[in-house]
Order: C-alpha cells, then structure tokens, then sequence
C-alpha cells in the first residue's frame, strides 16, 4: 500500500548556496520548518530584493530497509521559483514554475539503512527566464519551500496516475411557464476513470494477476480484471467507466462530495490504492451566462493572492482553507479567481467542500517571454490541468498569460494541452484587450471602464471578438479607486459605491457570466506599483484580512448572516466644509429603522436603493429630520414641510444654491412667513450641532418583524480592543499551524475608530512564536497577528495591550498529532 511520509520538519536553511551543500552537510545554517519563507519581511517599505537570491534547503533521512522493492518519489507542492534537487549528491530534478508541484524518483539513489542526504538549491530571483518573470509585475514574488514536502513509498506495480471525470446522464424538464428554467430530476452519476501504469504492468497483465476495484463511499462500482491496455504516454492506459445510481448534485449552496477510492490488487493484494474526493456537477459557460447543474448563475467574486504580511506564501493548511471560508462565509461570494497562478490544493479543496466556484490560471503577468520561456508556461499548463483537475470546484482553465497581447501560436498550444488534458472544462484568457484574438472557449476580460460617474460595465458586444461565445468579466475596479484602511470618510464610502456599482450593473447584464473584483485583500507589490510603500491598497479587505467598508456589499448578498453597516460617522469634520453629503445603509435586512436621539426618523426598505439589479444594495439615507420640525410646535405643517426638504437637501448638497433650493427658499419666506434670520438656528436645531448637545443615530436591522441587529453612531467616549481569533486551539499535523488574530480599535458602540493610531504591543506565553513585530501601529485602526505553533503540546495566551486602553487576553492551546 502507498505511504505519504511528510518531510516538513528541521530543514537545515542557509540564504547562501554553495556547492558543497550538495554532498555536505550544511555549516552556519538554521533550522527552519516547512511552509517556510527565504526572508521575513516588513509589512511595508521594503525592497523587492531582499528576498531576491540563491539559497540552500537541506534535510537528512533514513530510508528503512522496509524499503526495498518499493517505489520512492519525493514531491514538492510549492517551490519558488527555480531549484535544483540533489540526493546524495545526485543531480535528479530541476524545476522552473514556484507555482505547480513536482515529483522526483529517487528510488535508484535512496542508500536503504542509511541516512540520505537531500539537498535543494532555490533560486527565488526576479531575473530568472520563465513566468511570471521578464518585466515588471504587480505583486512580490517571494521564495523558499512554501508548500508542502513529501515521501510517496509504492510497490513496484503502482497507479501512475487517475483523472477522474464525474459528469451526470441527466434528464430534465423545461418548466412551460419559464422555459429558460430547467430543473433536473432524476440525476444519475456517471464516473470516467483513467488509469494510467508503468510499462512493468503489461506482463502481470496478461498473466491475469492484476485487478482493479473502486468503490464510491463504501458501495463496490468496479470489480473486474485489468485487461485491455493501451499503449499511451510511454506506458499503459486503462479506461473505466461506472454509473452509481441517483446522486446528490455538488452545487454552490449544498456542495455533496463523494469519496472515490480506486485500488490496485496483485495476487489477491491490495499494492495501491488512490482516494480523490469528487462532485458530480454540470458545469457549462453559454453565450449568455453560466449555468450550474442546470440553472443560471450569476458569478460574483473576488480575485485572490496567496500572500500573507511578513512570511509572503508561507502558511500552512489553516490559513489556505480561512481565505476560502472567509470569501464564502463572510463575503457571500460565490467564486473567486485565483490570480495569477495556481494556488495551495489546501484552498482549492476548502473551496470544493464550501461550494466556491474556481477560475485558475497559469502563472504570468503581461509579459510574454521568448521560445523557452513559452516553452515553460505550455509546461506550466499541463501541471496545472494534471494537479488540479479532480477539484470539482473549479469550473475554468486560464491559459493566456495575465493581460497579455495576442500570440495566436503560443495559445493555440496552451489551449490544446488543456483540452487534451481535460476535455470536460473551457477554457478562458485575461485580457485587457477589447476585440483581441479568441482561441479560448470563454472570453475573460479585466474591465476597469467604470471611472465612477459613467455606467459599472461595459456591453458584452462592445468587448468580445465573437459575441456566440460566453462573456466573463475577470477584474473590476482595483487600480482605479485604491482605498487604505485609514482614508477619509467620503472616499471609504466612495470604495463601496463603485463595488456596489459595478456588482449591480453586471448583474443587470443578461449576457455577463459575472465578475471578478479586484480584489480580496491588500498585497505588497513592487516600487512600479501601490502606494510607494510596497502595498497595493485594491482590496475590499486589509492584509490581515480585516474588512474595509466595500465587503459589506458583498457580505449582504449572504443568506443566513445579518449586515448591517453604516457608511458614516456623522461627524462633519469628516466632509468638506462640514457638508455631510451622501450617506448609505448597507443591510440584507428585511428593512432599517435610524433613529436620532431615540426618534424615529424613517423605517427604509430594499426598494429605496437605486441599484435596481440586486436584492440588498446600498440605500441613500435622505432623511435626517423625519418628523422632528413639526412635533416642534413652532411651524405649521406647511412650515414644516418646506423646511424639511430644505434642510435634507442641504444636508446631502451642501449649502451650494441648486434650482430646487431656492425655489423651496423663497417658496417658504414669500408664502409661508419664515424670516430668512432663522435660517442658521434652524439648522443647528435640527441637523447641526455646533457647541450643542450631541446627536446620537441608531439604526436597526429588522428580520421577519423582530431586531437583528444595531448599529449606533454618538460621539466617542471611550475606546477598547476587540480581537477575533480564527481558532484558538492550533493543531500540529505534519508541521506548524497558524492562528489569524484580526484587531480592531472600536469606540463604546463597536464602531471602527479609523484614525486610532497608538501602537499596539504582543505579549505571547506557552508554546507559541509571534510572526513578525510584537509591536505594531494599526492602519485605520485595525491591525493583526499571527501565532505560530512550535512544535509542543501545551496552552498559553496571548495579551494585547495599548496605552490607555484595557489589555486582551486570548487563551491558545496547541495539539500536537503527530511529531
């Protein structure tokens, strides 16, 4: 039977490689565990050459004598970018992609009852000859092991490989009424198993001493001698096919996985068996959207890195599988792209069990290098529909590099290797080029036309190149509004709207498959790109993924989670010349109660927003008065009535004089008596509140007649810190995990105090290491840290403390499985 041996642990490191290192031990080295980065970096304000250079990672091993006989392979899931492995001396691997895993057979080298030696010359430099590399980019690369490392120990006579291919015989009905709305019944599931053997299988064969058995979950689908080989690849071919009854469909809201176990038997002995978990799905891109087991579906997403502050790609299980809950559970998203490269099965396979639609792509960024470089992406291509084809997540093949020009040559070849590889996926390529070249089956395009005053998106037909093919918009926004936790009010808000907007104009476009926004989380990028501080300030959330304003419009698209946020403080020193202007309600409530100083000023309902196209987009606050001016006593109704559109309108235009303005002015000194004197003291009565008592709103989210959820905005008293951790007890597998801890600064009513700039100190106990700084300064008041395990059984906390502030105390334990 196969064995998986982890090798994550004590790898000597030296940022230095030399030749020696091959058939020596290491000397002045660090012992490091594997996810590891080849240099810790700042949050920000560093230079990209830093991590830039040749480094060494070595690991002895004792090869047991159990050994013999076996097949040995070691397999690097993630090496940046380019490395060289040696056992024992011995030139066996070199690999040019940081991005798509590698395998190397050791078994001809391996010194049974011995120690091995392994050693892997990583060269992490941005000046290597293969993607993403050869210009600028718009993301740090990083290097070191940062995946993964293992042992697979096989008989001989093994599984070369498996490509699984679920699909459905489905019948189905079309609804009269509706025909574009088809329901499927009656779904049976059909398995496509490919099988794939070394040449030393075709003589056991033939002597009929082989057999294969599959089971989903625990029925029996195959039993049956393996005959019928086919020469194919350099060894033999195996085709099977099996049609479990009725299944449970894999789909975004109840994403069923099976267990599919295919085992190899030689004389009535299990040598090797391979478990995939997989989905049963339909999956189709149409002219005129995507459809999923059937129905249309709207994709709505966000772009994704893999990169964390401080250890760049290095973070093990835990943290891959939190982006994914995260952009399911919190954003209410759908899909995500994984730009620009393929990403950590661990993230993928949280994505297959949350119901989160993939698009993946090949590593690159614009620039399209020379003969061997092309060379390399086709390479690239195939490891990446090999690796991660079983994944019924992903639902799109990006093989054209990232917005780069047409290359009809080179993407005739990525195309046909990820068609002949996997015919059951299209294929898709972003471009920032309208009317260019389609070879692809779906065209991807990063539209960034919305300025903020102009329609969210552009038309399907003013894009494509061939308007019978599907249409996806593949980045929005990014670059054209970047957004720090810490700017001001109105630019904040503003972030949201264009999100909001774009969200809504695609989703008005019948023809639109979806879109992707760029993007989840702020990055640190090169000095070509950001802020000058090496971030890219684009995302909805901050590196630590704490939530700008803008996730709140994705989040209220979520079907079992309250949103409530309000986009204003109702401080006017927040807005120019103390002009409030625009405020919004952002809430998948079924209406929003505000109310000022416990007056209710006006109950607001989905219908009051003006993005037409979504169930909960952000509604306008146009009332700041309600009833107030004639409860007063002091004017009558029709006093009342024109001052309470005077003051609303001032309160969101300003005291700029509009048409309406001074018609309702005059209107309410010529006819109505109101002495023009009385202008200031009635606003500072009703809406300002110069030197006077303060206001306090409260707004309440309301749900099938009853209070969700509130959210109250007053005048800052007091100040405290709030901390949510993604789990407190870290458990050691085959090496360290990680905990998130996100920080907010909140005032007495847990609103965010943006401008809160005081440092934050870290205090760990137990068996715990802090990542980076134990001292930080939050970024629009907010920060975060993560806790490493180190490799021992016990409990410990962490305390998180601020000037003036009551210190945080987070209870943590760890769990070690295995050592």
């Amino acid at each position: 039977m196969a064995q998986r041996i982890y090798l994550d642990r004590k790898w000597r490191f030296n940022e230095n490689f030399s030749e020696e290192m091959i058939n020596e031990p290491m000397e002045n080295s660090t012992l490091v565990n594997i996810p590891h980065t080849v240099k810790v970096t700042p949050l920000s304000y560093f230079d990209e050459s830093i991590y830039q250079m040749v480094s060494g990672y070595q690991k002895s091993i004792f090869a047991p004598t159990q050994w013999e006989n076996q097949y040995v392979s070691l397999v690097f899931e993630g090496v940046g970018h380019s490395c060289d492995v040696y056992v024992n001396g011995k030139h066996l691997k070199h690999h040019d992609c940081g991005y798509t895993a590698f395998t190397v057979d050791i078994t001809k080298v391996l010194k049974l009852g011995e120690e091995n030696l392994i050693t892997v010359k990583v060269d992490s430099r941005e000046t290597l000859d293969q993607p993403p590399f050869g210009y600028v980019i718009d993301y740090m690369t990083y290097g070191g092991i940062y995946r993964d490392v293992y042992f697979e120990v096989r008989e001989k006579v093994h599984f070369k490989d498996i490509i699984v291919q679920p699909s459905l015989l489905e019948r189905v009905s079309t609804n009269k009424r509706s025909p574009k709305q088809i329901k499927m019944m009656n779904v049976q599931g059909i398995i496509k198993t490919e099988c794939f053997f070394r040449k030393n299988v075709y003589k056991l064969a033939s002597e009929e001493r082989l057999f294969i058995r599959q089971y989903l979950d625990e029925d029996l689908l195959i039993s049956q001698p393996v005959g019928g080989l086919e020469e194919k690849d350099g060894g033999y071919y195996l085709s099977l096919t099996s049609a479990p009854s009725t299944v449970k469909l894999w789909d975004i809201e109840s994403p069923y996985l099976y267990s599919l176990k295919t085992q190899l038997i030689l004389d009535d002995k299990v040598v090797d068996e391979v478990k995939e978990t997989i989905g049963f799905r339909s999956s189709e891109f149409r002219k005129n959207g995507y459809y999923l087991n059937g129905r249309k579906v709207k994709l709505r997403g966000l772009n994704r890195h893999q990169s964390y502050p401080y250890v760049g790609y290095a973070m093990p299980e835990s943290m891959q599988r939190l982006d994914a809950k995260i952009l399911k559970e919190e954003l209410a998203l759908n899909a995500v792209r994984t730009s620009h490269y393929p990403q950590s099965h661990y993230f993928i396979d949280e994505c297959d069990r949350l119901g989160l639609l993939v698009f993946t792509e090949i590593p690159g960024w614009q620039h399209i290098g020379g003969k061997e470089w092309q060379d390399i992406a086709v390479e690239n291509t195939k490891d990446m529909v090999r690796q991660y084809r079983n994944h019924p997540s992903i639902i799109l093949w990006g093989v054209r590099i990232n917005e780069s020009p047409d290359n009809d040559e080179f993407y005739e070849r990525t195309n046909a290797v990820a068609h002949e590889l996997d015919p059951t996926r299209p294929t898709g390529g972003v471009r920032c080029i309208a009317k260019s070249n389609l070879l692809e089956d779906v065209y991807t395009y990063n539209d960034f036309s919305f300025s903020g005053k102009n329609k969210g998106c552009a038309k399907k037909s003013d894009i494509t190149s061939n308007d019978e093919k599907p249409y996806l918009i593949s980045e929005y926004n990014g670059h054209m509004f970047p957004t720090k936790p810490f700017d001001w009010e109105e630019h904040r808000q503003e972030h949201a709207i264009r999100h909001a907007t774009v969200v809504d104009a695609v989703a008005g476009e019948a023809d639109i498959a979806g879109a992707f926004g760029w993007c989840m989380f702020d990055y640190n990028t090169h000095k070509d790109f950001g802020s000058g501080d090496r971030i890219c300030y684009h995302g909805v959330m901050d590196m630590f993924r704490n939530p700008k304003l803008a996730a709140s419009v994705y989040a209220a698209f979520s079907d079992t989670e309250t949103v409530l946020d309000v986009t204003t403080s109702f401080d006017i020193g927040e807005h120019p010349a103390c002009n409030r202007g625009k405020s919004y309600i952002i809430s998948n409530a079924d209406s929003v109660r505000m109310y000022k100083n416990d007056v209710l000023i006006k109950e607001y309902v989905p219908e009051d927003s003006k993005f037409e196209n979504i169930k909960h987009g952000p509604i306008l606050i146009d009332d700041f008065v309600g009833d107030a001016i004639e409860q007063d006593g002091e004017f009558t109704k029709g006093q009342a009535k024109l001052i309470k559109k005077i003051l609303n309108e001032v309160t969101l235009k300003g005291f700029r004089p509009t048409p309406t303005l001074a018609w309702n002015a005059f209107r309410l000194v010529a006819f109505h008596g109101v002495s023009p004197k009385k202008a200031v003291p009635i606003y500072n009565k009703f809406i300002g509140d110069w030197g006077g008592e303060s206001r306090e709103y409260k707004f309440e989210a309301i749900k099938d007649g009853q209070v969700v959820k509130t959210v109250t905005k007053a005048a800052v008293t007091e100040a405290h810190i709030e901390a949510k951790a993604s789990h407190t007890l870290l458990t050691e597998l085959h090496t360290y995990d990680v905990a998130n801890i996100r920080i907010r600064i909140v005032d007495q009513n847990d609103n965010q105090l943006f401008y809160f700039a005081q440092p934050l100190s870290f205090e760990i106990e137990g068996p715990f290491e802090i990542i980076g700084p134990t001292a930080v300064a939050p970024m629009g008041g907010c920060t975060g840290v993560y806790i490493k395990s180190i490799g021992e059984d016990g409990d410990g906390k962490l305390t998180i403390k601020c000037d003036g502030l009551e210190p945080v105390t987070i209870g943590l334990s760890v769990e070690c499985l295995t050592k």
